[in-house]
């Protein structure tokens, strides 16, 4: 028999805290979860990773298809005058966008972007599609890829050329219409980001210097990483007509005139994949969780050569059991390795909750569990199985949510002068609370002395510092101010 690689050769080399970037990449490849492409910049999504980010998708196209959403499918090409008819959208995404300039060995007459956002293109076809208020609400969710030229500081999942994400958009009849889809996609994006993914998401408006190029206003939901970095999860923009004009969007109304429609976009990625890993991994590697673990439960039997038929099938009994009731269960019945490899295994691929099973535990009519996030182990009688599995899950999700809690509100000050919130930034990093007097050339002096932008400027607009944390002038607004991937 081959020797198993060593628990060191597979494992986590590194601890979180010491080399916070070196961990993550060990994590995503040793969990496997994605590998480097041949393309700099690109990566491939192996099952597993796939498999989480089937958990979001599926999550999420329940909850689109429940307010109306359909799916449709849009081609990765689109003509450069299509995708300079709305100026500043175009001039926004130029610099990050990639060219198909031939044909097989003959040049095209005009260039080709490969998809960095599909507003243009989609908006080119609701305009053949929209005549009359009768065809409106039009809301369309697409699930592809985009590709934006990441060359330099990639990071698998939260930056590269290519990434897995939905984007959906909508055409309405009315301004308050398309304000309402927005903040109740805001809504549903939340949702999934706290109480699936575990995440506490801090949530309100970007400043007009970070919204989406070509939107009245963009929300956000900005999450807190364990490295005092801030990870935007997700966006949903409100468009107004800036589209509708450009693109000839309009519908002949009730009133038997014709008017432009409303439109908004919004939209996740595969980073909230990145986002998982960050907050809640340890130095063991991945802690998923069990709401969006593929593997909620691995069942695995420990036995000697006389004990093995009745243990594996004590196992899969057990896990015939929790299937039945819908947890997503998986039985390692390897020979080849020993319990305690597949015991570091399961934990490095971040499984919330592992069974052990052995012709003791059989005897004794038992089980233990093990939780992957405390690593604690409970005894629990074999004939209460289901109850206490699914008790343990939703301590484990909880548990989760509330130690990723701690986790934002350690990295969240309130700075009341610059050089006290030059010294967060600088040597903690974190999100800075701080007045703004609505100028961007503060904003603007704050990103380049600091390396700190707005992240999000809360909807909740209470005690609000009496001047701007750069000037000195009064402030307008309290933001959130951090550094961020």
């Amino acid at each position: 028999m081959v020797s198993p690689p060593s628990k060191e050769a597979v494992g986590i080399t590194i601890k979180k805290n010491e080399d916070f970037s070196e961990w993550y990449t060990q994590v995503v490849m040793k969990a496997g979860l994605a590998d480097y492409a041949p393309v700099k910049g690109f990566i491939v999504l192996r099952p597993y990773g796939y498999s989480i980010w089937e958990s979001i998708r599926d999550i999420l196209d329940k909850r689109f298809k429940e307010t109306g959403h359909q799916n449709g499918f849009l081609p990765v090409l689109i003509p450069e005058g299509l995708l300079s008819k709305e100026a500043d959208h175009f001039a926004g995404f130029t610099p990050e966008v990639f060219w198909v300039t031939k044909a097989g060995n003959t040049d095209l007459g005009e260039k080709l972007a490969l998809r960095p956002t599909s507003e243009t293109l989609a908006y080119s076809i609701f305009a053949k599609w929209i005549t009359s208020y009768r065809d409106l609400p039009l809301k369309i969710n697409f699930w592809n890829t985009a590709l934006r030229a990441e060359i330099k500081a990639t990071k698998p999942f939260v930056r590269t050329s290519e990434f897995l994400w939905q984007e959906g958009h909508t055409v309405h009849a009315t301004e308050d219409e398309a304000e309402r889809e927005v903040m109740s996609i805001l809504g549903i994006y939340r949702e999934l980001i706290e109480d699936y993914l575990a995440v506490p998401a801090v949530v309100g408006l970007k400043s007009d210097k970070e919204k989406f190029v070509g939107a009245k206003y963009t929300t956000t939901l900005e999450g807190m990483m364990a490295d005092g970095k801030a990870l935007q999860m997700g966006t949903s923009h409100h468009l107004a007509q800036n589209f509708s004009k450009p693109f000839e969007i309009k519908y002949l109304g009730r009133d038997t005139k014709e008017h432009f429609g409303w439109q908004t976009s919004w939209g996740v990625s595969w980073r909230l994949i990145g986002a998982i890993i960050m907050v809640h991994g340890d130095d063991k590697g991945l802690i998923l969780p069990p709401k969006i673990a593929p593997i909620q439960v691995i069942v695995v039997p420990i036995h000697k050569d006389k004990d093995a038929l009745v243990v594996k099938e004590t196992a899969y009994e057990i896990a015939r059991e929790l299937k039945n009731v819908g947890i997503r269960t998986h039985v390692d019945d390897r020979d080849e390795y020993t319990s305690g490899w597949k015991f570091n295994e399961w934990e490095l691929k971040g499984v919330p909750l592992r069974v052990n099973i052995g012709a003791r535990d059989i005897e004794k009519g038992q089980i233990e569990f093990v939780r992957r996030d405390s690593r604690d182990k409970v005894q629990w009688p074999r004939s209460g199985l289901v109850e206490k599995t699914n008790e343990l899950l939703r301590e484990v999700q909880k548990a989760l949510f509330a130690r990723a809690k701690l986790l934002l509100d350690s990295y969240t000050s309130a700075p009341t002068s610059y050089l006290e919130f030059q010294s967060f930034i600088g040597d903690k990093g974190g999100f800075a609370r701080a007045g703004w007097c609505g100028e961007p050339k503060c904003e603007l002096a704050i990103k380049e002395e600091t390396g700190a932008d707005i992240r999000v400027i809360t909807f909740e607009q209470n005690d609000i510092p009496d001047k701007c944390i750069y000037c000195g002038e009064a402030a307008k607004k309290v933001a959130m101010f951090g550094r961020a991937y």
